[in-house]
């Protein structure tokens, strides 16, 4: 049976017409964020040069845009990242394949959550969730390939993630650049016109996972 009374309650800002069920988020991370070695080397994000390039879709199509850092370290020891922690400016959100005046701005707002007060929960609200976090548990390479876990928090709910990365050190410049990877929005209560919250969309959903790609330029 489903829980019909309990899932109106949790979504009342959402306006479409039955939920198929409830999701229990938590705000414990995996793993502690991890700390850098006395010994190791700060190097400061250059937020001119940093972004999060990002890609949702819908039966429709598809929308791109970008989201920017406003600060953020990566502590190196050794030549290798040992730790590192970003704020994301959530208020930065941007569309990119629209032009001014072309639904360009009101995408952005809805993604946002500005507008009227009851839709402000539908995708990120940023008035009362500004900003998000990404702090790294972990830096590992295995056959050449390494990865970048950590702890990502959207909305005040923190979720793990990972994804495969390159990083490179060349004199007092630190990048790293991931490839592409997914995340189910959802985990972070991103419920807008999602099939696995929502009955009876039909055809009028957006796709759960979002594809980010981050891009990040740190000096010393």
């Amino acid at each position: 049976m489903k829980k019909i009374i309990l899932c109106l309650v949790v979504l009342t800002t959402f306006s479409l017409t039955s939920c198929k069920n409830d999701k229990v988020e938590t705000t414990e991370p995996v793993e502690d964020a991890a700390i850098a070695a006395e010994t190791a080397i700060t190097y400061k994000v250059d937020t001119t040069k940093s972004t999060i390039e990002w890609v949702g879709s819908k039966p429709a199509g598809k929308h791109n845009g970008t989201i920017a850092l406003s600060n953020g370290e990566l502590s190196l020891n050794n030549g290798k990242v040992e730790s590192g922690k970003f704020t994301i400016d959530m208020n930065s959100i941007t569309v990119l394949d629209l032009k001014a005046g072309d639904g360009k701005e009101d995408l952005e707002g809805h993604l946002k959550g500005l507008g009227k007060e009851e839709d402000a929960d539908h995708f990120f609200n940023t008035k009362k969730f500004p900003e998000g976090t990404f702090e790294i548990t972990s830096v590992a390479t295995v056959d050449a390939v390494t990865t970048v876990s950590g702890n990502l928090t959207l909305k005040g709910i923190t979720k793990p993630v990972s994804f495969p990365a390159m990083i490179l050190v060349d004199g007092n410049t630190v990048t790293l650049n991931s490839e592409t990877f997914k995340i189910d929005r959802t985990h972070w209560n991103v419920n807008y016109a999602s099939k696995s919250v929502f009955d009876n969309l039909k055809d009028k959903f957006v796709d759960d996972e979002i594809e980010l790609k981050v891009s990040i330029t740190a000096t010393n």
